[in-house]
C-alpha cells in the first residue's frame, strides 16, 4: 500500500488538466452556507451534552451520529461523529473537484494523515487505549479509516512503524526511539511544508501564488504561536529555533531567531514592529496570565484572511481553503463546548476559546 507519496508518474497530467473550479467553488459556497451561524453558539451554550447531540443530528451531523450512535454515547458519540464528518466532508471536495485544483487541496489534505500519525505515536507513548486514540483520529488524508485503524490497533510503536515503512515520513519514523517523541513530530511537520511547497513547485499561476500566500500565512501565525509559548515560559534557548517553521509570508526566520534571546517584554516590543500586532496588541501585556485570547485572536485573523482573499478571488482555491478552516473552526469550536461542558469549565472559560 503506498502511503503519503507524492503524485508521481501521473501528477503532470493531473495537474495540467481541466481544473473546475466554477463548478467547485459553487458547491463550496453551498456547504459554507450550511455552517453554524455565529448566533449558534450561545444557544449550544445552555444545552447539556444530550441536547448538543440531538442538535447536531438536526443539522449536517445527523448521519455521522446516526452511524456510530450504536458503538458510542455522550460525548464519545459527538468526538467520533465530529472527526468522521471531516472527513467525509473534505473527501467530498477531492470528489468533486478535478485537475490542478484536486491536486492542490489533496496535498493540503496530507496534513491529516501526519496527524493521524502524530497521534498513534503520543498514544503509543502514553499507553493509551486504541479506543482513545480512535477518538483523535481524522481520515481526511490518504491513509483510510480501516488503515488508521489498524496503526491505532498495534500493539506497540515498532509495529506501528513498521506498517509505515513504504511511507515517505518513514525515513523521519525510523529514528524513533521511544523518547524523542517532540523531535520526531517537529520534523514530521517540517517535512509535510517542505513536500507541499515541492508539490505546489514555482507558483507562477494565479492559483498556486494563492495558494502559496495562503500557505505561508499559516506557517507565520503557527511560528507566532511557538513564539508566544516560549516567551511566555521564558525559554530563550536559541537552540529553540528548531521548532520554528521556515516559508513564513511576513516573519523571517532570522527576525524570529532574534526573537527567541529576548525577554517577554523586549519580544512584545519586537511583535510591535511586525503585520500582526495590530490584531493582538489588546490583548498582550508583560502580565497577561494566559495565552488563550492571543492564540484565539490568532485563530480569527486567519478565519479572516482567508475570508477576505475568497471574496477578491472567488474562482480560485481560495474559497475552498476559507472553506477547510471554517468548517475545522465549527468542529473545533463543538469539541470545545462538549469537552467544556464534560470537566465542568464555567461559561467564561469556553467562550473564551471559541473563535466566532
Amino acid at each position: 500500500m503506498r502511503l503519503l507519496q507524492r503524485l508521481k508518474g501521473g501528477m503532470g497530467s493531473q495537474t495540467q488538466g481541466h481544473s473546475n473550479y466554477a463548478y467547485t467553488t459553487a458547491r463550496v459556497r453551498a456547504m459554507k452556507g450550511k455552517l453554524l451561524s455565529k448566533e449558534t453558539y450561545p444557544r449550544l451554550m445552555n444545552m447539556q451534552i444530550s441536547e448538543i447531540t440531538r442538535f447536531i443530528q438536526e443539522v449536517e451531523y445527523k448521519e455521522d451520529v446516526d452511524q456510530l450512535a450504536r458503538s458510542y454515547e455522550d460525548v464519545d458519540l459527538i468526538e467520533h461523529a465530529l472527526n468522521r464528518n471531516l472527513a467525509v466532508t473534505f473527501n467530498k471536495l477531492l470528489n468533486i473537484s478535478e485537475g490542478e485544483l484536486n491536486f492542490l487541496i489533496s496535498e493540503y489534505l496530507k496534513k491529516y494523515d501526519i496527524w493521524n500519525i502524530k497521534t498513534i505515536l503520543r498514544g503509543k507513548h502514553c499507553d493509551a487505549s486504541t479506543d482513545d486514540i480512535l477518538e483523535s483520529i481524522v481520515a481526511a488524508g490518504r491513509l483510510t479509516y480501516t488503515f488508521t485503524s489498524e496503526l491505532a490497533a498495534k500493539p506497540t510503536y515498532e509495529d506501528v512503524i513498521a506498517a509505515l515503512s513504504a511511507s515517505e515520513c518513514y525515513s523521519i519514523l525510523k529514528d524513533y526511539n521511544g523518547t524523542n517523541l517532540s523531535d520526531i513530530e517537529n520534523r514530521l511537520d517540517k517535512n509535510y511544508y517542505y513536500d507541499l511547497f515541492q508539490a505546489i513547485g514555482d507558483p507562477k499561476t494565479k492559483d498556486r501564488k494563492l495558494f502559496t500566500k495562503f500557505i505561508q500565512t499559516g506557517i507565520d501565525l503557527k511560528n507566532l504561536v511557538t513564539l508566544f509559548r516560549l516567551k511566555r515560559y521564558g525559554i530563550t534557548d536559541p537552540l529553540m529555533a528548531d521548532l520554528l517553521i521556515e516559508g513564513g509570508l511576513k516573519l523571517h526566520f532570522k527576525e524570529m531567531e532574534r526573537m527567541l534571546s529576548l525577554s517577554f517584554e523586549d519580544f512584545l516590543v519586537q511583535l510591535e514592529n511586525t503585520p500582526y500586532w495590530e490584531e493582538i496588541s489588546d490583548c498582550c501585556g508583560p502580565k497577561m496570565e494566559s495565552l488563550i485570547h492571543v492564540e484565539t485572536r490568532l485563530k480569527k485573523l486567519r478565519l479572516k484572511s482567508a475570508e477576505s482573499f475568497s471574496h477578491v478571488y472567488p474562482l480560485s482555491i481560495v474559497p475552498i481553503m476559507d472553506y477547510i478552516l471554517s468548517k475545522e473552526n465549527e468542529v473545533s469550536n463543538l469539541r470545545m463546548i462538549v469537552r467544556g461542558k464534560e470537566v465542568g469549565l464555567s461559561d467564561e472559560e469556553i467562550r473564551d476559546q471559541l473563535v466566532i
